[in-house]
This record gives structure tokens, sequence and C-alpha cells, in this order.
């Protein structure tokens, strides 16, 4: 969907004549530290004139389409501001840890009216666009990432279906926000789970009811192998302090900070005797180490996160030296293998954890992705692109670039079936077939018992 209104959403940011073509690569280059000669000597872009080449990329606000749920459930979402009463925050208005969590969840008929929920709150979304954009991002105008205006297929604040449903915490990436994993989420509700996604204040983009607003680490500041096992010890204090809140919730007791009023059934659909927990990056590496420290996470599953603070250099953590009681799925990415250490993308860490694991263990390969594959990137650049450059062949090289190979909707497709069968496996009991051999269906995906 596209917003074809006023433009004055756009700010745009100094560009160069060399048409959409060298706009897109040079674009590219800068957001990922290339070097494309073709823009090097081009003349500045005047837009208050509008001398532009020919060929101009359309700019303007783009709304994305997220893929449609294959689960029967209808679907309301949530949010929640959390207090942690025991960690101090001095930087807080209350001087404690504060964390806003959002839950997908199966909901009724009931819920038919109420609004559906939009992708991201608006400072988020202008946050996130701007990482995305301006004179450090892509070739795109700041504005371009209409996420704050994107619809979801959740009902805000819709009433849950009354029984009880398993829990499936998230961490996401490293400086990622909440929602960006909102298409996996979303499917994995409609299949009957509880998704509770998380904001790891400070790090991630932070958005507190009445506008107050966090944007977390910098975009332009790399992971750092010296505060890694901070943002991980973080994430693991925020994953069990949540747990502790939905159980409460489903105790009965309202937890929201503000004593918010909670959909209808919010705490009676909460089954938190069938916990699980997942994360992209930073956050799979927290989900491993949650579930060392924390039992009442029956299984896990790491996307494409290495298990240690320095990628690189390691050394392997502690949670792939000994393991983990419970079983654990590391589902990688062709930048993360660890087969061969003298291949690239050898993770050093994973080959260690697959020796010890003695909870329960499965691999899968999403061949020709990149981390960010893994994320709902892969749909929002591949649509953005298009809409505003077309056809444009060069799309292909930049996808390549930035995702991988690997086509975004038969990505999403296999992730939200593959994460589906595990969980239903793990949590439910209930064994799938797909998890015991390669799959003609979804060919890009490679298992390794």
């Amino acid at each position: 969907m596209v917003n074809f209104g006023h433009s004055s959403h756009i700010r745009h940011t100094p560009r160069y004549a060399v048409g959409r073509r060298g706009l897109l690569a040079g674009g590219l280059a800068a957001g990922l530290g290339l070097t494309v000669p073709a823009v090097a000597h081009a003349a500045p872009l005047d837009p208050e004139r509008g001398v532009q080449a020919q060929g101009d990329p359309n700019f303007h606000p783009v709304k994305f389409r997220l893929p449609e749920p294959t689960g029967r459930k209808r679907l309301g979402t949530t949010s929640l501001h959390l207090i942690d009463d025991k960690r101090p925050d001095p930087t807080m208005p209350s001087g404690k840890r504060e964390l806003m969590i959002s839950l997908w969840y199966p909901s009724t008929m009931m819920g038919e009216d109420d609004p559906l929920a939009m992708y991201m709150p608006k400072r988020t979304a202008t946050e996130v666009d701007e990482n995305w954009t301006g004179e450090y991002g892509l070739a795109l105008p700041t504005g371009t990432f209409d996420f704050a205006n994107t619809q979801t297929h959740s009902r805000l604040n819709a009433p849950m279906q009354r029984m009880r449903h398993p829990v499936l915490l998230f961490s996401p990436g490293y400086q990622y926000s909440r929602f960006v994993n909102t298409a996996l989420a979303e499917d994995l509700a409609g299949r009957g789970y509880v998704v509770v996604a998380m904001d790891h204040t400070h790090e991630t983009p932070t958005e507190f009811p009445g506008g107050r607003f966090l944007p977390g680490v910098p975009a332009t500041q790399l992971p750092d192998p010296l505060f890694t096992r901070q943002y991980v010890e973080t994430r693991v204090a925020d994953a069990r302090f949540v747990l502790d809140q939905l159980t409460e919730l489903a105790a009965g007791r309202n937890p929201a900070a503000e004593g918010t009023e909670l959909p209808s059934g919010l705490g009676i659909g909460l089954d938190v005797r069938r916990v699980g927990m997942f994360g992209v990056g930073l956050g799979g590496y927290a989900t491993a180490v949650t579930m060392r420290a924390d039992k009442r996470i029956l299984t896990g599953l790491n996307l494409d996160g290495t298990l240690q603070d320095d990628r690189r250099k390691g050394p392997p953590a502690e949670v792939a030296l000994k393991g983990t009681k419970q079983p654990l799925l590391l589902f990688g990415s062709d930048e993360t293998q660890f087969t061969d250490p003298k291949k690239d993308h050898f993770d050093l860490s994973w080959a260690t954890f697959w020796k010890v694991q003695k909870g329960g263990k499965l691999n899968l390969n999403l061949a020709g992705a990149k981390q960010k594959a893994f994320t709902d990137y892969q749909l929002v650049f591949d649509q953005v692109f298009r809409e505003i450059y077309g056809d444009d062949p060069i799309i292909t090289s930049v996808m390549t670039a930035l995702v991988g190979k690997v086509d975004p909707a038969q990505s999403v497709r296999a992730q939200r079936r593959y994460l589906a069968a595990y969980f239903d496996t793990t949590l439910r009991r209930r064994p799938d077939q797909l998890l015991t051999q390669n799959s003609p269906e979804f060919p890009e995906v490679h298992i390794r018992w």
C-alpha cells in the first residue's frame, strides 16, 4: 500500500544527479560502508529546484504489507508498561528499571470491531525510519518507511480467547525494536500461542505511555564485545522479570505500571506452565543464557545468534561450553556455520554447543540468507525499493547485500512453518515430521540433528 498524499512527510537529504541506479547503489554503499565509483564525482542535487536525472526515483512514504498469518485464530495485540522494583535505574522517572512489552494472542469474535493495530507507535516509527534513511542510511529520504501507518492483522486490545495458550517470549536483535518480527509473532499467535516481545530499554528504541521515548544504542554504534555481556545479562534479567509479571497476570493480578485496563481474558489465556523463548542475533544468545538461568523456559530457539561475546575471537560463553537441559534449536543464516573451521563464518560457539548439548538439539540452515532475513526487514526492504525504484534489476543486488539471496516471501513461509513445527513438538507434544528430514516444499532449509 502506498500513501499518495502530500509529500510533506518526506524530508529530503542531498542527493546526486546520477539517476535511479546510481542513487540506489550509492545509498547502499553509504549504508553498508561500501565504495561505488559511479557516484564518486556526481554533482549535488538541489531538491528545491527539482533538478533530477532521467528515470527519477518515485520518493514517497511507503506503507508495506505484512503477509497474512497462516493460522486459524483471530488476532489481538496489546502493550504493557512494566516496572521492576528490584532493579534500580536512576535515569527513569520511577528510579527503577522500566520495560515495554507487546503481546500477540488469539482473540475472539467480540474483537472484530476493534481497530487494527499499526505496525509501530509514531515516535518509534520515526526513529527506526531515520536509522535507515538520511545521510548515513540507504538512498532514501527521511520519512520513506511509513511504519506508523502500516496496518497489521491484529486488533488492538481485542478480548483474548478464554482458554490457556502456551507462551513464547521474544528478544529482538541488537538495537532492533520489538516490532520488527511482527510477521512471525502474528503467525504464531494465529496458531494458538501468546507471543510476548520485549524492548530492552537503553539498548533498543523504547516508547512509553504518554510519549516518553528512549532511542537506545545509536544505529551507527557497532556491537562491542566489551558491552555484549552486559547487554545479554540485562536481557536475561528482563526476560525473567517479564515471566514473573506474566505469572502475576495469569493469577488474576494486573502488573501494568499505570494500572491500565487490560483486554478481557488476557490473564486467563496465559499458560505459564508451557513457556518457550526465541530471539534474533543477540536475542538468540540471550535466549540460550536465559534457559540456563530459568528452568521455567522449557524450550528455546536461536535465530542466528552467536553464543560468545566476541564473534571472531571468542571465547564461547558458559551456555556454549555446558549446554542446556532444555531443547534448543539453532536456526542459522549463511553468515553462521559450525561444521568447517576452514570456511568463512565458522562459529566456534555453535560448534562447542553442538558437542556438549544434552537437552535436545536441532540445527537448521536458511540457505542464501543473511541475519536480517530473520526479521521483517526482508519484506520491508523489498517492497519499499520496488515502490520507489520500480523493477530495476539492481534491486536484486541491493537485496542480496542486505538480506541475502533468499526470496523474502518464501523465507517468511519457511520460518513460520519451522518455528511452529518446533514449538508444537517441544511445548505441545505434537511431533511434526517436517523436523525429521529436508522438505521439498522448503528446499532452502537444510536440517541437521
